[in-house]
């Protein structure tokens, strides 16, 4: 489940385009064309899931302090990081020159269309702000093992490709759009931006730990049961009368007083 929260936040919520604008460059001047727009998006996520791990070997190896003890138990202390950034450009102008070589070759519609922009890959500042991105995170964490890192690249890649895909087919339509004169161009781009950075704001609402919570089991409540009260026997309270008494009684009634009967 993290590789999918990994993946679903830096799609959606750390989009490169929407959420920190970076790449912004390419974006506003290859979006035009569907098809041109799908081609640096494909450059792009190439270049990105190629060069954040590899940059993440070298800093985990080479460039965090105490990388090089692997080397040599002296070399514990040493603290190379100030060199992140001209290694990770490095490697990121590698890939893009190897990239360019395969697309001219390839495609050379694409090559032609894509112009300066695809060798500008190199200094594209999403690509490098995914490697920086992929330091901070490990440095506090987040990311512990090259599958993490991946994971991360691979999304934000199809992340920065996605925004760009949706902006060229918008701009594709208002092609065809009365745009006011002032608005046209650039300036109504960048209100459609605004307003797609809106809509993905909607995304910061998702809940990521709830892929990681376990469905919780239903335990039947117990309804309470009252004791079964045994039933009162009411007993007879009626004074039980000697019959010896009661004929004594009769024969007391009965017997006339001798005084009585000689008045």
């Amino acid at each position: 489940m993290e590789y999918i929260n990994i993946f679903i936040k830096s799609l959606f919520i750390d989009n490169m385009v929407f959420a920190y604008f970076l790449g912004m460059c390419s974006f506003l001047a290859v979006s035009k064309k569907v098809s041109t727009a799908v081609g640096l998006g494909i450059a792009v996520t190439f270049v990105q899931i190629i060069t954040v791990p590899v940059n993440y070997l070298v800093y985990k190896y080479m460039l965090e302090p105490g990388a090089l003890k692997w080397l040599d138990p002296s070399l514990a202390n040493l603290d190379l990081s100030f060199l992140t950034f001209i290694l990770f450009i490095a490697s990121v102008a590698t890939m893009v020159q190897l990239v360019e070589m395969i697309v001219e070759k390839y495609s050379p519609a694409l090559y032609n269309s894509l112009g300066i922009f695809l060798p500008l890959i190199a200094v594209n500042c999403a690509i490098l702000g995914g490697s920086l991105f992929m330091q901070q995170r490990v440095d506090a964490g987040i990311y512990s093992n090259i599958g993490h890192v991946t994971t991360f690249a691979l999304a934000s890649g199809l992340g920065w490709a996605i925004a760009i895909i949706l902006m060229a087919a918008i701009r594709e339509r208002m092609e065809y759009s009365h745009v006011l004169a002032p608005l046209r161009g650039l300036g109504i781009t960048f209100i459609v931006t605004g307003l797609m950075a809106i809509g993905f704001m909607s995304f910061g609402g998702i809940d990521m730990n709830a892929f990681n919570q376990q469905p919780e089991e239903k335990v039947s409540e117990l309804v309470p049961t009252k004791p079964i009260e045994a039933p009162v026997q009411v007993l007879d309270t009626l004074p039980i009368i000697d019959s010896l008494a009661v004929d004594s009684l009769k024969v007391d009634s009965l017997t006339v007083n001798p005084l009585e009967k000689s008045k």
